[in-house]
């Protein structure tokens, strides 16, 4: 068994056990390259047919791309996609030009999905998050319970040793499952190469630029790049000391800004 084979047998497991123990369980698809690795890997697990529906947060500030990507890959996968949406805070005109960061991703994105997962009596939620991908998110656990208003106490956190979850929760709470937890950005593109998973395009370069991480449009901004293919993605990992969410807005902020948002909920 090579790297990948063990990274997504190991998911794999996660994935199997989650739907296990929580039937009333949902997959968030941001159709980013993380969250549609893990559809795919739960395509796997399931033998093609997912056995629950795909949650998408629609913040109204997302890459065209993005929905075009997202209608087109639900009806070919056949998935049961859910769009969830804070529709006060957009018919009020919630926005990143409105108010600080912290706001508007807590009621375009937290607040959204809090309404989304009650709406359809979610308990559980899968999540394609890696800790290698922000110094707070390393702090993350396999299983990780959130309270019945979403937050997360970073320091009081199940202990996970030899690969063995705790899964049970309180009446009131929800819990978060990582199935790529242990995952990096560069397993993450070879299994997507070894895979040929279908990657929306912003990921590749055009006139000298591409986005290495993606969300809403107007948060996000390109890197200086030419890599235009998967296996040249791969190759500029190998040399580049550039944080891969350092195109984001609110982590440009500041460390504490992202750990504020994850203890109240954020993605």
């Amino acid at each position: 068994m090579d790297h990948l084979d063990s990274l997504e047998s190991k998911s794999i497991y996660i994935i199997r056990e989650a739907y296990k123990q929580f039937h009333n369980i949902g997959l968030l698809w941001s159709i980013g390259k993380d969250s549609t690795t893990l559809l795919w890997l739960c395509r796997k697990a399931f033998y093609g047919k997912i056995p629950f529906p795909a949650v998408h947060i629609d913040t109204t500030y997302k890459f065209k791309e993005i929905y075009e990507y997202r209608e087109k890959y639900a009806k070919e996968w056949g998935l049961d996609l859910i769009v969830g949406k804070n529709e006060a805070a957009v018919a009020g005109g919630m926005g990143p030009d409105k108010g600080t960061k912290l706001t508007c991703c807590t009621e375009l994105k937290t607040n959204a999905l809090k309404m989304t997962l009650k709406e359809h009596g979610l308990g559980a939620v899968l999540l394609g998050i890696r800790r290698d991908e922000h110094g707070i998110r390393a702090k993350e656990r396999v299983f990780s319970p959130r309270n019945k208003d979403f937050k997360w106490d970073y320091k009081d956190q199940p202990a996970e040793l030899w690969d063995k979850y705790k899964t049970e929760v309180g009446s009131e709470d929800h819990i978060r499952v990582h199935p790529i937890l242990h995952w990096t950005e560069r397993d993450i593109w070879d299994y997507i190469k070894r895979e040929n998973i279908p990657i929306i395009d912003l990921y590749f370069a055009k006139d000298g630029k591409r986005y290495r991480s993606i969300g809403c449009h107007p948060c996000c901004n390109p890197i200086e790049s030419n890599a235009s293919t998967v296996d040249e993605i791969v190759e500029e990992l190998r040399t580049t000391n550039t944080s891969e969410r350092s195109g984001r807005a609110q982590d440009k902020e500041s460390a504490y800004i992202m750990q504020k948002l994850r203890a109240l909920g954020y993605m």
